[in-house]
């Protein structure tokens, strides 16, 4: 047995390595594919070789259910848009979550049924795993029903809410403690399990969808830690690894997009940020005090093919409209007449991070083009024009500017400062965040009304007539 034991280990020494590999990878667009396969190669190994080692009951069970679990995912990654991606994401979150907790209850109700005795440490990794796994559950829902438009995106907010979310934790703890001196206490138990359920909906609800993509990557790490405290109930160390490494970096990914909004995690899980939005997208008072310049297809086209550079601001609304694959035809025309193209990429455009560069990799956009906000920002007074495709809050001058304005130092891509900006929207509506564009009423800024994707396929047809 010690030579199995051995090709264990080294089995999920392998394993680890391609996990870590295939993360290093997943850092560039342009090698992420080949991350993912790595990471799952990993993962297939780790699933084997746990299969091997451990007595199952029915493998006729645990097969069935690994083949049902693969048709499921398969499908529903080949039929989901690009755009209802980060809803996808949410749900796995959510399901790692749940079935982290899963293995908690199982194995606490396991021990309770045969009368065996589980020790003060598997005891409190347990409560642990129902903790997280039960808010990364619950929460995750409620992050796709804001996504999926099922619920409003805007923070929810009531009276007593974080006394509230304070006493429930409190509660937790208090019956944690009198489940840790008396594990019989199995209905108690159950109670741990309604008040995680219960704290997950509370934690999401005041989060507003301008700051989803901090949610998603938070409810990542914390699945990833729920796995570890499973790893931990079980005993095993490629499950701890491999919950350790999404605990890890889904925390550096959400640290990374709060300072991308110049925001502290705790400024955003608890300020309430987008509550102020004026409803059902309506422009403000103070919007339409100000007039706006307006531009029609024919001419955008004419100044799109006869500048020298053009820098094209994905956002939000190009993902809506899928308008990916018409943003790298027009790219193609305008390069055909000698235009220099570039993309200008914001950390937390759209509703994921990492979204504009998914889209833009699914319309075979070069990765050379996609340039980092600290990269093109100092490019754009060189600029001759910076084509705004459904992005907001992501290139609201006010952030620089008005220090009364919710956004204010916020990291922006600095469009105005092109020497145009042509800006695709269907309206002046406020985006996640709100608040009124200072950008839409620039002198040097032109909007052009309509759906995305309409608007760019009309720009097309005029580019190719020049």
């Amino acid at each position: 047995m010690d030579w199995l034991t051995r090709i264990e280990e080294l089995s999920y020494l392998g394993a680890a390595a391609l996990f870590i590999l295939g993360l290093k990878k997943l850092g560039s667009p342009a090698t992420a594919r080949q991350g993912n396969c790595l990471a799952a190669l990993g993962m297939l190994i780790a699933i084997v070789v746990t299969l091997l080692d451990r007595q199952m009951m029915s493998y006729t069970g645990v097969l069935a259910a690994i083949g049902l679990g693969s048709v499921i995912g398969a499908i529903a990654a080949y039929k989901v848009e690009m755009t209802a991606m980060p809803q996808m994401v949410g749900l796995l979150n959510g399901l790692g979550g749940a079935a982290s907790a899963l293995v908690g209850i199982g194995e606490f109700c396991r021990s309770v049924t045969l009368g065996e005795p589980l020790t003060p440490s598997t005891l409190i990794t347990i409560i642990l795993g129902v903790l997280i796994g039960g808010v990364t559950l619950t929460g995750s829902l409620v992050a796709f029903g804001k996504l999926q438009g099922l619920m409003s995106g805007t923070p929810i907010i009531f009276p007593m809410q974080q006394a509230i979310n304070l006493g429930l934790l409190v509660a937790f703890l208090v019956a944690s403690g009198w489940v840790w001196l008396d594990p019989s206490q199995l209905l108690l138990f159950w109670g741990l399990v309604a008040i995680a359920s219960v704290l997950g909906v509370l934690f999401v609800l005041p989060i507003g969808g301008a700051d989803m993509p901090v949610v998603i990557s938070l409810l990542n790490s914390l699945s990833g830690l729920a796995a570890s405290a499973a790893g931990f109930i079980v005993g095993n160390s490629i499950l701890i690894i491999a919950g350790a490494l999404v605990g890890a970096s889904g925390l550096i990914l959400t640290q990374i997009m709060c300072k991308a909004m110049n925001r502290s995690l705790a400024n955003v899980l608890f300020s309430g940020f987008g509550s102020t939005t004026t409803g059902n997208g309506a422009v403000t008072a103070h919007a339409t005090a100000k007039s706006v310049r307006t531009i029609d297809p024919e001419e955008s086209a004419m100044m799109l093919g006869y500048a020298k550079s053009v820098v094209i601001v994905p956002g939000y609304g190009m993902a809506v409209a899928q308008a990916q694959h018409s943003v790298k035809e027009l790219a193609d025309q305008l390069e055909r007449l000698g235009v220099d193209v570039k993309y200008a990429i914001h950390p937390v455009a759209g509703r994921m991070p990492g979204h504009m560069n998914v889209l833009l990799a699914e319309a075979n956009v070069p990765y050379p083009q996609l340039k980092d906000m600290e990269d093109i920002n100092p490019e754009f007074e060189n600029v001759d024009i910076a084509l705004v495709i459904g992005a907001n809050d992501v290139v609201n001058p006010a952030a620089r500017t008005n220090p009364g304005s919710p956004v204010y130092g916020m990291p922006i891509l600095d469009v105005d400062r092109a020497r145009h900006t042509i800006v695709i929207k269907r309206s002046l509506n406020p985006g996640f965040a709100g608040i009124d564009n200072e950008l839409f009423y620039k002198e040097k800024t032109l909007m052009l009304f309509g759906n995305a994707k309409e608007v760019l396929n009309q720009l097309i047809a005029e580019v190719k007539h020049l």
